[in-house]
């Protein structure tokens, strides 16, 4: 694999830097269009970011047509054209940023919801799950349902602040030009949140058991982080 002349990328909204160095690779013929670009690990260990970064910068850069993801093959490069003005001005996080901060925040409350549930809340994720399942039927599924299902386990951790911090996360994902647009694509691709990671939690939870509750809400954020992943090796 060639050796590419990139820059160690320092900066508050890393996929966008990454996303334009990589643009500029292809305008300067450092990658020829039709030319296949080096791995994701390559890249990230190249760039001195992490392979969530590199991944929303492909996000980023397929959203405006630079590279194409060719099924089985790999990623390649394309006629280079500029970082469309909306990403540009899209000040969000991706997709894969906050699935990861969602890991490190949404076990630990899954475990405290586990021994502070109320019956009344039980009940009402017990209700979210079957309008889950209702969601799931439809083409146009919203996904409201799985966010109600995961602000309801913040709720139940009696932490305002955990509370505070899990609506945020949705909030940013909710707003960010990148992560709606490409939680958009792959649900075309038939990705969609697990009931049955849902149903795992919230058994869990039911049993009151903490540790039990912390892995299920890992697993099933884990699953999403993967099955989001494939679009680049689909």
């Amino acid at each position: 694999m060639k050796s590419l002349q990139l820059e160690v990328v320092k900066n508050d909204r890393l996929y966008m830097k990454v996303a334009e160095q990589l643009r500029k690779l292809i305008e300067t013929d450092v990658i020829k269009p039709g030319e296949r670009f080096p791995s994701e690990r390559e890249l990230a260990d190249q760039l001195g970011v992490s392979r969530p970064t590199v991944r929303e910068a492909m996000i980023a850069l397929e959203m405006t047509g630079v590279i194409e993801i060719r099924s089985g093959s790999g990623i390649y490069a394309r006629k280079v054209k500029s970082m469309s003005t909306l990403l540009k001005d899209d000040s969000g996080i991706g997709p894969f940023e906050i699935l990861e901060i969602r890991q490190i925040i949404e076990a630990e409350a899954c475990a405290l919801a586990a021994e502070r549930i109320s019956e009344e809340e039980l009940v009402q994720l017990k209700q979210t799950l079957r309008e889950m399942k209702e969601e799931e039927k439809r083409e146009d599924s919203s996904e409201k349902a799985d966010q109600r299902f995961h602000e309801i386990i913040a709720q139940s951790s009696q932490n305002s602040a955990i509370e505070s911090v899990v609506s945020w996360l949705w909030k940013l994902r909710n707003e960010s030009m990148l992560s709606t647009a490409f939680l958009a694509r792959i649900r075309k691709e038939g990705i969609h949140p697990s009931i049955s990671e849902h149903q795992a939690i919230y058994d869990a939870l039911a049993a009151r058991d903490a540790e039990a509750a912390r892995q299920a809400m890992k697993r099933h954020l884990e699953s999403a982080t993967e099955n989001a992943a494939k679009h680049f090796n689909k």
